[in-house]
């Protein structure tokens, strides 16, 4: 899950676009993250240079909608969603995917790290999880256990707490971190199944791996780079030599 500059510069417009409710933050429901992500990713398209380069927005729509029609049939929940993609040149971002299949994508990140069609594929499968797996809601319900002080709260500061306030945010960390592994792990496998080999997926992290300034270094909220590639290796490795090829 993309936790970014460029997310941090914007997520004061959750509290914005925040609907009224007459309940407090016990009451998050799916549907309500999903029309909230969906009016801060019309925000987050208005104020920047979207879709600049065709031929790469082409590209990226290309292997993401191999992607959604796979997760499409492994989540179906997610076939009536109004799936979005766009690409913006945004240096200080590399991709995510909010609740309910808004999608964006940097155009800088993708080239800077050379990525080949399979790599973006994993980047954006990684980025289709944490929406199809509900990640955001999963995040707000787990707040709520954690530290149930904010079940008294409106929803819309919970939402900007979960990555603005440092206590709040420790409590999560455990959880994010999950996330994250559950994300590699479930994106690996939506874009084999969707048709690429587990190999060349795993390139990605290799290469996500040799850019980083501290490839050994974990957080509370976010495995190591080197970990994130050893795992995905390791999984790569399982699932072709657990194949089946199917007879003819």
């Amino acid at each position: 899950m993309a936790r970014t500059t460029t997310l941090s510069r914007i997520a004061g417009l959750l509290l914005a676009v925040a609907t009224p409710t007459s309940g407090g933050a016990a009451t998050p429901t799916q549907a309500e993250v999903m029309t909230r992500a969906a009016a801060m990713y019309a925000d987050r398209l208005a104020g920047r240079n979207i879709n600049r380069d065709a031929g790469f927005t082409a590209r990226v729509r290309g292997i993401a909608g191999v992607l959604i029609a796979q997760a499409k049939r492994d989540y179906p929940d997610t076939a009536a969603w109004a799936w979005e993609v766009h690409t913006t040149d945004d240096p200080d971002m590399n991709a995510d995917c909010m609740a309910g299949g808004k999608i964006l994508v940097s155009q800088a990140y993708v080239e800077r790290l050379a990525l080949n069609d399979a790599e973006l594929a994993m980047l954006l499968a990684h980025e289709i999880e944490h929406a199809a797996l509900h990640h955001n809601l999963k995040e707000y319900q787990a707040a709520l256990q954690l530290d149930p002080a904010w079940a008294g709260r409106p929803f819309a500061e919970l939402e900007y707490a979960v990555d603005h306030d440092s206590r709040l945010m420790g409590v999560l960390a455990a959880t994010n971190y999950a996330q994250e592994q559950e994300a590699d792990r479930e994106g690996l496998r939506l874009a084999w199944r969707a048709g690429w080999p587990a190999s060349a997926l795993s390139g990605y992290f290799r290469k996500m791996m040799r850019d980083s300034d501290w490839p050994r270094r974990s957080k509370a909220d976010y495995p190591s780079p080197i970990q994130r590639w050893r795992d995905a290796h390791a999984l790569a490795d399982s699932l072709q030599k657990n194949y089946v090829q199917p007879s003819e």
